[in-house]
């Protein structure tokens, strides 16, 4: 059994800029993390990766995995597109000694929580408000009206999430963002 590291649970709606925060947190080497790639029935878009950005596997297999109780937690989030963290993932990365790092959705990010209560800091990236997230979302010019007001209306759905979680960090500047997010990890894996 590998030695148990820490769970950093980083959770937002999009456009919060959550993932940005991960990838600085992982360039800080004296943090030790490494990313924990999420399992998903989805295919891949645009420049994704297996093994890199998801680990694309089809419902079949998902269904398999749900039935051998190999995840920490999953969710299908919408009609057969499910999501999850596999446990072989927590442990590669407890194998080579890092903490685990997760950019995940609400209700998966307190999924973890619940299972590791003592191991695991739940971070809520929330942005300045609705209607900056809303530009933040036009600004990449990735998704289509609908889909924009489809995350737009999860987002406030995701925002009652906010209060379950250990820290919520308000996202209106970005620089101080990831230096409040690297003290909060620091404090929290020492």
């Amino acid at each position: 059994m590998s030695k148990q590291g820490k769970l950093i649970v980083f959770s937002a709606p999009s456009g919060s800029g959550k993932t940005t925060i991960v990838r600085h947190l992982l360039g800080e080497l004296d943090l030790n993390l490494d990313f924990s790639i999420s399992a998903t029935s989805r295919d891949a878009r645009g420049k994704e990766k297996h093994g890199e950005d998801y680990y694309f596997i089809s419902n079949e297999e998902f269904k398999a995995h749900i039935k051998n109780d190999d995840f920490v937690e999953f969710e299908e989030v919408y009609t057969n597109n499910y999501y999850g963290t596999l446990k072989k993932e927590v442990h590669r990365i407890w194998e080579l000694g890092k903490h685990v790092i997760f950019d995940i959705d609400v209700v998966g990010g307190l999924n973890i929580k619940n299972k590791f209560p003592d191991n695991t800091l739940a971070i809520f990236v929330q942005p300045p408000s609705i209607e900056e997230m809303e530009r933040r979302l036009r600004g990449r010019k990735t998704d289509s009206e609908e889909k924009i007001q489809e995350r737009v209306a999860k987002a406030e759905r995701e925002m009652e999430y906010a209060k379950d979680f250990d820290v919520v960090l308000v996202n209106d500047n970005l620089e101080q963002a990831k230096q409040e997010a690297h003290i909060l990890v620091e404090n929290f894996i020492k």
